[in-house]
C-alpha cells in the first residue's frame, strides 16, 4: 500500500508528513521517538503500510526532529518542546481538517500522545502507548547515553546504542546497519544536531511527567504497550500510567525490548489493529 510524502503547514513552519489511507474515514496519527536521528520513517515505516486498507495514517517528523523545519530561536526548557510538539499535532490536524484521530505513541510520542489528551480530550478517541515514558522519573544509564550522543557522534557508536533497543540481536544485523546509516545520515545534518543538542541539555525527565490527577481525567480508551526487557523506558513507566488511568489495558511482550513494531512487529500490527477495530460499527447484513 502506498504511502506518499509531503510537507504540510503548521503554525508558522512546515512539517514533514507520511500519510496513507487517505480514503478512509477513521484517522491514525502516529508519533515517533527521540534517540538520535529518529523520524517518523525510521519509526513506523515497516508498520505503516499495514493499516492503510482501514484507515487514513499520518506520521510526521515532530519538530525538533527530522525534515521538519527546525526553529531558529528554540524552546528554553523541555516543558516549551513538549508544548510546541502538542500544538503541532493540533495545527496539523485543523489544517487538514480533522476532528478527532486515534493515537499510537513510542516512547516520546506516547508522552506527547498523554499531553495531547490532557488538553485537549474532545480531539481524540483511542490512545496506543509503546514503550511511553509518561511515568520515568529517573533516567536508566542507557538513555543517559542516548542524551549525551550529541558529545561525540560516531556511527559505531549509534550502532552500539541502537543495539540497546533490541532484546535479540540474532539475525537483526542488517536491519540495524541499515537503520544506522539512515539515522546517522539524518543526525550529520547541522539543524538536525543543533535541535538535538538543545532538546537533550535543556530537557529534564521532570518535564514529562503527566500528574495522576490529569490520567485520572482521560477517559479515553488506552492499550499499553511495553518490552518487558526494555531497558531505555522500562516497564515500570507502563505500570505507573496503568495505575491511574480508569480505561487501560497493557500487554507485555517478553524477549522485547524498546522496539515492539520490530521486535515483535506482526503481534504489534495485531494488537492495534484489534484495539482501534472496537470503535467500527459492523455493516448491516
Amino acid at each position: 500500500m502506498t504511502i506518499l510524502t509531503r510537507k504540510v503547514k503548521t503554525g508558522n513552519y512546515e512539517t514533514l508528513l507520511h500519510e496513507g489511507g487517505t480514503q478512509n474515514e477513521e484517522v491514525i496519527i502516529f508519533l515517533h521517538g527521540s534517540g538520535p536521528g529518529a523520524s517518523a520513517n525510521s519509526n513506523w515505516k515497516d508498520v505503516l503500510p499495514q493499516y492503510v486498507d482501514r484507515y487514513h495514517v499520518l506520521a510526521i517528523d515532530l519538530v525538533g526532529f527530522g525534515e521538519t523545519d527546525h526553529p531558529t530561536n528554540y524552546p528554553a526548557n523541555g516543558v516549551e518542546w513538549m508544548n510546541w510538539r502538542v500544538q503541532q499535532v493540533i495545527d496539523l490536524m485543523d489544517t487538514l481538517e480533522i476532528k478527532r484521530a486515534n493515537l499510537v505513541g513510542n516512547s516520546l510520542g506516547g508522552v506527547i500522545a498523554l499531553n495531547l489528551v490532557m488538553v485537549s480530550p474532545e480531539r481524540f478517541n483511542r490512545i496506543v502507548l509503546m514503550g511511553a515514558g509518561g511515568g520515568l522519573t529517573e533516567p536508566t544509564p542507557e538513555l543517559a547515553k542516548l542524551a549525551n550522543f550529541h558529545k561525540d557522534p560516531t556511527p559505531k557508536a549509534l550502532k552500539n546504542l541502537l543495539s540497546w533497543f533490541l532484546y535479540d540481536m540474532s539475525g537483526m544485523e542488517d536491519k540495524l546497519d541499515s537503520i544506522v546509516e539512515e539515522r546517522m545520515e539524518l543526525f550529520n545534518r547541522p539543524e538536525v544536531r543543533k535541535s538535538y543538542e538543545e532538546n537533550f541539555t535543556k530537557s529534564h525527565l521532570s518535564d514529562m511527567l503527566v500528574p495522576p490527577s490529569a490520567l485520572k481525567r482521560m477517559n479515553n480508551e488506552f492499550l499499553l504497550i511495553h518490552g518487558h526487557q526494555d531497558r531505555f523506558v522500562p516497564l515500570a513507566s507502563s505500570l505507573y500510567v496503568l495505575d491511574y488511568l480508569e480505561n487501560a489495558e497493557l500487554h507485555v511482550f517478553k524477549r522485547c525490548g524498546h522496539w515492539a513494531q520490530i521486535e515483535q512487529k506482526e503481534q504489534f500490527i495485531k494488537l492495534t489493529k484489534d484495539f482501534f477495530d472496537r470503535t467500527k460499527v459492523a455493516s448491516p447484513v
